[in-house]
């Protein structure tokens, strides 16, 4: 039955949601829903703001929204300025160091069309043969792309949620339609900025700008936000395996990264076309 009040804070919803759907988070992690219509006369979504992060995050905003869940039914409002105990960045600088030498640069190789995310997950080499990848992936800022990696693909899906890492990169969750089982996902980040100086800086920069263009106020912080219905999008960028999470938690969001399953990534995105289909 579609939810007209979120459990999380008690307060009233403008739409009624169905949270059975395809790609919706968990209904008791949402604390407020806006609305986001980027261009005027055409499509709305509704902005689910959830508190979900991705697990291996802990930081003072987390431990904030943590003691907060503990004190009983927090308001949308208090939820929001725990979330903001630790302002947004004002650059636009990355300002991480993991592989710091790969995720700023884009591979070599030609650009491959896909129609949906599955497909591009069909050709990626599974995850162990590259942990156990000779020479070694590292995790050190100097690690530079490996054979792999030179890939750059075309890739048609829907944006389910994103969020903005401490390391300044928004990480996007692209999905299959949502009328085609079975539920898939990748992760696709827009990064944060190299140096003026380095050869991917005019298409990073031109990627990030789209993003932020498209969303305005509506921008993800640290927590999640999901979208309903999910964004179609198109995206380009270069394939990128995620040495980081070789152990321990896997990225994403916890109500769909049961439904992710592979580390490898898009990143950097360089091209994100928000609303297009092809």
């Amino acid at each position: 039955m579609p939810a007209t009040r979120l459990p999380l804070t008690g307060a009233a919803v403008a739409e009624p949601l169905d949270f059975t759907r395809t790609g919706m988070p968990s209904q008791d992690s949402v604390y407020e829903v806006t609305r986001l219509t980027p261009v005027p006369g055409g499509p709305t979504y509704q902005v689910l703001h959830t508190i979900e992060f991705d697990s291996y995050e802990s930081s003072p905003v987390t431990e904030v929204v943590s003691k907060l869940m503990q004190q009983g039914v927090p308001g949308p409002t208090a939820i929001a300025d725990a979330l903001r105990t630790v302002p947004a960045p004002v650059t636009d600088n990355f300002t991480g160091s993991t592989r710091k030498a790969a995720k700023l640069s884009i591979g070599t190789g030609p650009t491959e069309q896909f129609a949906d995310v599955s497909a591009v997950i069909a050709t990626l080499p599974p995850d162990d043969a590259m942990v156990h990848h000779v020479p070694t992936i590292t995790t050190a800022p100097t690690s530079s792309r490996v054979t792999q990696e030179q890939r750059n693909v075309h890739l048609v899906g829907f944006l389910y949620a994103s969020s903005r890492e401490a390391d300044n990169d928004f990480h996007l969750i692209v999905g299959r339609d949502p009328a085609a089982p079975p539920e898939m996902y990748l992760t696709a980040e827009v990064s944060g900025l190299p140096p003026t100086a380095s050869p991917a800086f005019q298409k990073i920069n031109s990627a990030r700008d789209s993003f932020k263009s498209f969303f305005g106020a509506h921008l993800p912080q640290l927590s999640y936000d999901f979208y309903h219905p999910p964004i179609p999008v198109v995206i380009e960028g270069s394939l990128f395996f995620d040495m980081t999470h070789a152990t321990g938690p896997a990225p994403g969001p916890p109500s769909l990264k049961s439904r992710m399953p592979t580390i490898w990534e898009v990143h950097p995105v360089t091209s994100v076309r928000l609303g297009a289909t092809s």
